[in-house]
């Protein structure tokens, strides 16, 4: 009767451990679907703020302000949309939907796992955060000390901006993408 138990009951591992297994498989193609659709959204604007900052830090202010908006709205197609946000917003229009605030706010209160998240949505939806992390080229429009001239065309672009103070290292905001969960 015992050798019958012990069957039984690792029959009902094996099976779990499979559904879970399973789970988690699916959870990570999920997560590498959600990077894949995020990767040209970073990369092209990664390139347009090079560009600009190359021009000055004025200039990529203007590339933030008109040019993010287009790369994502250009690559937001068959029902996949992206963007990115912040918890101190220089353009409100980049305000976080509640699923990304969520996931904001846990990186906030959680200094040390910052790594991407995974969100199931209603409606077979999925969504998808990555941190960004102020990088020093980042400093000139979002540090501390700012020059006089970047500081005056934010506040005239950005009348309400709470995007400066930042450091090297800090959390500065998420890139986020929502897809359909199954092709």
């Amino acid at each position: 009767m015992n050798n019958v138990r012990f069957v039984f009951a690792a029959g009902l591992v094996l099976v779990l451990l499979a559904c879970t297994s399973g789970t988690a498989q699916k959870q990570a193609a999920a997560s590498a679907r959600g990077a894949e659709l995020l990767s040209p959204f970073k990369q092209d604007l990664k390139q347009a703020l090079v560009a600009g900052i190359q021009m000055g830090p004025v200039n990529a202010i203007s590339v933030c302000k008109d040019q993010a908006p287009a790369i994502a709205e250009s690559l937001s197609t068959e029902g996949v949309q992206m963007g990115r946000t912040s918890h101190r917003l220089r353009n409100p229009d980049n305000s976080a939907s509640e699923w990304v605030d969520a996931v904001l706010q846990s990186y906030l209160g959680e200094n040390q796992d910052r790594a991407p998240r995974l969100v199931p949505l209603p409606n077979d939806r999925l969504g998808y955060v990555e941190p960004i992390a102020t990088q020093p080229l980042c400093l000139a429009c979002h540090g501390k000390s700012l020059a006089p001239d970047v500081a005056a065309h934010i506040a005239e672009a950005y009348p309400e901006d709470q995007a400066t103070g930042f450091e090297s290292g800090d959390l500065r905001g998420v890139y986020w993408v929502e897809y359909p969960e199954a092709e």
